[in-house]
């Protein structure tokens, strides 16, 4: 058996000078393949996943000597943290690595939205020339709304700030005279206050049990009818008949969603709107971050196998 076991496709410098330190077994499919996982995870000491593996209880205790967990990403949804903790696993994980690439997309995707830029390039290959038809919006002088003010939130914040866009946040854990929210001349208000104001409404909420299915039918109801929502969160955190149900009868302008409820997606209705922008969760991949994320899961797995503390541990 191998001291570390890879299941998804995590590549990079750090990760070759791994497998030539240790003995490493990467199988970048292994996730898809339960009955094989646990066969192989028994006698490993590190675990190192993305977000389709999912770590459960029972892959937990298959695994006899498992030190760490590291999940190259920001969201541990797919890791049962509290059995590991249990148990005396080490669940490690990389919050900052990729925030800079997902507010970056979430910017990407409103500039998209509010200016016609994908159904322009479509109509323009296709031989058309319809200026008029794709006049879009400016962001200056309108309001942006954050579900969710951490760490993705505020980066995401403080471009569109930028642009001289009003701020206004959601987010139960942030009080109203929170620094971000007085560095960017920003509003605490509620959720149904934030969806009935804000012209763009950027999620960045994480996926919990409170957060999941958060938002439904009703909530988009009260979004203005000329208004967008960007998700590059987590699918699970919107029920998609609902936005689905709201979108059709024109509650909202449009939408962006990164994430789904389901990954990867059937084929839907969504897939058909033209004022609807689909991408395949790509928010934390640029090459820089990419970089990040597996130089860090790499080194905290070195430094626990090593006997030594992890750097970015998570505490359940």
């Amino acid at each position: 058996m191998s001291d570390v076991l890879v299941t998804e496709n995590i590549q990079g410098t750090s990760m070759k000078r791994l497998m030539d330190d240790l003995d490493v077994q990467f199988d970048a499919d292994l996730w898809k393949n339960v009955d094989s996982l646990k066969a192989k995870i028994k006698g490993a000491k590190a675990l190192i996943v993305r977000n389709q593996t999912q770590v459960t209880r029972d892959l937990i205790d298959a695994a006899s000597d498992l030190k760490i967990i590291a999940r190259a990403g920001a969201g541990l949804d797919n890791v049962d943290t509290q059995y590991a903790h249990e148990k005396g696993i080490v669940v490690c994980f990389t919050p900052d690595a990729n925030s800079l690439s997902v507010a970056e997309l979430a910017i990407g995707l409103m500039f998209s939205l509010l200016r016609k830029i994908p159904e322009a390039r479509q109509d323009t290959i296709a031989g058309g020339w319809n200026r008029v038809k794709f006049t879009g919006s400016e962001l200056h002088g309108r309001t942006f709304g954050l579900i969710g003010m951490g760490r993705i939130g505020t980066l995401t914040a403080t471009r569109a700030r930028a642009f001289g866009m009003n701020i206004i946040a959601a987010d139960p854990y942030l009080s109203a005279d929170a620094p971000q929210l007085k560095e960017l001349n920003g509003k605490l208000v509620s959720l149904d206050e934030l969806l009935s104001q804000a012209d763009v409404i950027s999620c960045h909420s994480p996926l919990t049990p409170d957060t999941r299915k958060m938002l439904t039918y009703r909530h988009f109801c009260l979004m203005r009818p000329d208004a967008f929502f960007i998700n590059t969160s987590r699918g699970e955190v919107v029920d998609e008949s609902g936005l689905t149900q709201a979108l059709l009868e024109h509650k909202l302008a449009g939408a962006a969603l990164d994430v789904r409820e389901t990954e990867p997606p059937e084929l839907c209705p969504l897939n058909q709107m033209e004022n609807v922008i689909l991408t395949p969760h790509i928010a934390a991949f640029t090459a820089e971050a990419q970089v990040r994320v597996v130089d860090s899961v790499c080194e905290d797995v070195r430094l626990v196998l090593s006997g030594k503390k992890a750097i970015n541990v998570f505490e359940p």
